[in-house]
């Protein structure tokens, strides 16, 4: 993707991975507000129900990935996104994340000041409940893994970040499922992005299952492969 011209602001496209969430993708889209991206893709990673139908009707572009896995899905978004596109904001289907913070988000890509800009529900306000304690404890190892090897202090791992795009071309991303988000902070170190944490907000899912946290063996499987990741990645380096 071309960077952005003269003073020109950046574009952005939103891009939701979503497996099965047909309950609450409508909802979810609603509350984007009018006229803040320049598209919507909703990554349908292999749906068995309504998902991509009420996406597609609600107004976003539906692209389909049939490999299980939240990096596959923005993959496979990523590489639908038109030239124009300057940088794009990453946010769960499930409504835990307020999509008028974006522009918490995208200002610091706007001004110029950041390359990638992480979401912090650590500094935020995260309702009871929506943070479970293994999350909380699965963030703060990781973090802390991170702080040893670059020396760089990052309070969350949250999904819900932006990144210009010719940055994100830089990181040779190629996690396809747990691994995604820690991968594109480890690698961004690598790379010496300009990286800021902004707080949001955050609180449980409307309606749904929680398809990592909310079941335990899941949520082991993630944390590991996310620390594999970034001890993965300091050998890369």
């Amino acid at each position: 993707m071309n960077n952005t011209a003269g003073n020109a602001a950046a574009t952005f496209a939103l891009i939701i991975p979503a497996l099965n969430e047909e309950e609450v993708i409508g909802h979810t889209l609603a509350r984007v507000p009018c006229s803040l991206f320049q598209l919507i893709v909703v990554a349908d990673n292999g749906s068995t129900d309504r998902t991509a139908d009420i996406a597609r009707s609600s107004g976003a572009v539906v692209v389909h990935e049939p490999r299980r896995g939240y990096g596959a899905a923005c993959l496979r978004a990523l590489a639908a996104l038109p030239q124009g596109v300057d940088a794009a904001v990453f946010m769960q289907a499930d409504s835990s994340e307020d999509p008028a913070e974006a522009r918490l988000l995208m200002g610091p890509i706007q001004q110029r000041r950041a390359d990638l800009v992480i979401g912090s529900r650590t500094l935020g306000k995260a309702e009871p409940g929506a943070l479970l304690p293994h999350q909380r404890f699965g963030n703060w190892l990781a973090t802390t893994l991170i702080h040893w090897i670059y020396g760089f202090r990052y309070t969350d791992l949250g999904p819900f970040r932006a990144i210009r795009l010719d940055a994100l071309a830089r990181l040779g991303m190629r996690d396809l499922d747990y691994g995604w988000t820690v991968e594109m902070q480890v690698r961004a170190l690598a790379e010496g992005l300009r990286i800021e944490e902004t707080p949001v907000s955050y609180r449980r899912r409307v309606a749904g299952a929680n398809k990592v946290s909310g079941n335990l063996a899941a949520s082991v499987r993630a944390g590991v492969k996310i620390l594999w990741v970034v001890l993965r990645s300091a050998i890369r380096n």
